[in-house]
């Protein structure tokens, strides 16, 4: 284990948690929306349900990390909630593709995050760390599922995506901070 030393950057912590547990909260506010379109009971609400399923427990584990280290969260949940709502359902209105498009894009961009903060956590936070690549894998997974599923057929595909990624980024510099 590496030792900090004077020149040292040391890693936000509480920026990292703050963030994860607003994006955390955004990606099941995402899948909320893709669901109440969508339904129950079809391929692609399944595949949903199981996404969120997990994203509730990433979110649980933040909150839960935040609470013990006493991290405030984002202002801009308000925001956070409509805006992942309405991304979701828009996204499954326009079809069961583009709802995957949208997990694509939104995973994409999660796992950068994440490999991000591992490279500056270092060895700092073995247990943010772990809970950071257990979670990384579930995101890496979602990605992968949504890509079997015919992300990249979704009308508008590469301008779709782009949005939404652009949207992610936004999203993760303004949650960092607010």
């Amino acid at each position: 284990m590496s030792r900090w030393t004077p020149g040292d950057r040391k890693p936000d912590i509480a920026s990292m948690l703050r963030v994860n547990q607003a994006g955390e909260y955004g990606a099941t506010r995402i899948y909320a929306g893709q669901l109440a379109v969508l339904g129950r009971g079809t391929p692609a609400s399944h595949l949903v349900a199981r996404m969120a399923s997990q994203e509730e427990r990433h979110l649980k584990r933040f909150n839960e990390l935040m609470a013990e280290r006493r991290v405030r969260p984002t202002l801009l949940h308000p925001i956070w909630d409509i805006a992942g709502f309405a991304l979701g359902a828009a996204t499954a209105l326009m079809s069961e593709k583009a709802a995957m498009a949208c997990t694509e894009a939104v995973e994409t961009e999660i796992d950068k995050h994440y490999a991000d903060q591992l490279v500056e956590l270092g060895d700092s936070d073995p247990e943010l760390a772990a809970d950071i690549l257990d979670f990384q894998a579930d995101e890496l997974e979602h990605r992968n599922t949504a890509r079997e599923h015919g992300a990249a057929e979704a009308a508008g595909y590469p301008m779709l995506s782009a949005a939404i990624r652009a949207g992610c980024r936004a999203a993760i510099s303004l949650s960092k901070r607010i």
